[in-house]
């Protein structure tokens, strides 16, 4: 029943991502593009997601545990390390580059955007490098 949840979930949330534009680079890069043809449109769907998010969070967390699962899984980490300033960075950097971040990059391949057919492999082989290179030696 859980895969039937997230699955409808994350096509819900996929949907969105189109509906709203997310999903369209030259969409997200001309958001970008302050100088130039920049589209503000973006910023209402982030701020409405922000808005949505945090009244989200408020409600769910006042719950004793989440209805489909045993425990919530919070981040308990509140120091600031060389992989929180080096994440972002190439994440943003990578936005403002190919006008996809994962979600978007994810949904647009469904659509079959050509675009993503080198961001997702590139994004993939991003995350396995990150991976490899965040584990310590035994």
């Amino acid at each position: 029943m859980s895969f039937l949840v997230n699955l409808a979930l994350g096509l819900l949330f996929g949907g969105g991502l189109v509906v709203s534009g997310m999903a369209d680079p030259a969409k997200v890069l001309n958001f970008l593009d302050l100088f130039g043809t920049w589209d503000p449109s973006l910023a209402f769907v982030m701020g409405g997601a922000v808005i949505v998010a945090f009244i989200g969070y408020r409600l769910v967390l006042r719950r004793e545990r989440p209805l489909a699962g045993g425990a919530f899984h919070l981040p308990t980490r509140q120091d600031i390390d060389i992989r929180i300033l080096v994440g972002p960075a190439i994440f943003g950097v990578g936005w403002g580059l190919g006008g996809f971040c994962p979600g978007p990059a994810i949904a647009a391949l469904g659509l079959g955007a050509p675009g993503t057919l080198a961001f997702v492999p590139a994004m993939i082989l991003g995350m396995f490098a990150a991976r490899m290179l965040s584990e310590k030696p035994t």
